[in-house]
């Protein structure tokens, strides 16, 4: 349950258009539902900020789906992360109004107005094989309320690419670089812009890029004191950390 549900709800029950009784019922899940196999915490919001969000990596599908569609019965925004062909298949059969970001492997439900953030997330990756790491980020962020410009393919190999972006980069109030092999592009952008930069480091790599611990290591050792660094392909932790600064 959001803030803004909760305050609609008690506005509600002031002026009488919801009785005692049934306003007890819609509150009967806080703080959270257990479902058996799941508990789903429907209080997170009024206390974080972020709502729950479904890891869908290592759940059955059943198990997905069912979740996916209780909380979207309890009436605020769905998403799901890291979620298969044939899960996300099954979920839209389930709930035909959400909608499936491939590239992402995300499936979100808008159906709630988040606070909103009070500028830009840029969401940055090096290369195309970034994408799937940078579109779970901008889907997120965009989802908990932030407007959110994807600037795609600009890693160093190529910096005129880069600084051809240099507008919409020290625009940005908050950004999120992607990168994988040796993970230089976050410290490049940070040495641009005079706001957080949220470094995360990609499985994106040859041999000795150690499916990432190389593009993670060279991040935590960044020169630019603007960077900070999430954990390997955690795009939508970036986008947690974001949506928060740009909420301040």
């Amino acid at each position: 349950m959001e803030r803004a549900q909760l305050e609609a709800l008690l506005n509600e029950v002031r002026e009488g258009r919801t009785d005692i009784p049934d306003a007890l019922e819609r509150l009967r899940v806080l703080p959270f539902e257990d479902m058996g196999f799941a508990k789903l915490d429907h209080h997170r919001p009024l206390r974080t900020g972020m709502p729950e969000v479904i890891f869908a990596s290592g759940k059955t599908i059943e198990h997905v789906t069912a979740i996916f569609v209780r909380m979207a019965q309890a009436g605020g925004n769905v998403l799901a992360t890291r979620v298969s062909p044939e899960c996300a298949q099954a979920v839209l059969a389930a709930e035909p109004r959400a909608v499936h970001h491939v590239t992402a492997r995300c499936i979100t439900l808008e159906q709630a107005v988040p606070p909103q953030g009070k500028g830009t997330v840029a969401v940055v990756c090096a290369g195309t094989s970034d994408l799937a790491v940078a579109e779970e980020a901008a889907v997120t962020a965009r989802l908990m309320g932030n407007t959110v410009e994807l600037i795609a393919d600009v890693g160093v190999a190529g910096i005129h690419r880069l600084l051809a972006q240099r507008g919409s980069l020290q625009s940005a109030r908050v950004l999120i670089v992607c990168a994988g092999m040796e993970g230089a592009l976050p410290t490049v952008v940070g040495g641009l812009v005079n706001a957080p930069v949220i470094a995360v480091p990609t499985s994106i790599g040859y041999g000795a890029s150690f499916g990432g611990l190389a593009a993670l290591l060279g991040m935590l050792n960044t020169c630019s004191p603007n960077v900070c660094v999430v954990n390997i392909d955690n795009g939508f932790g970036a986008a947690c950390i974001a949506t928060l600064i740009n909420r301040m």
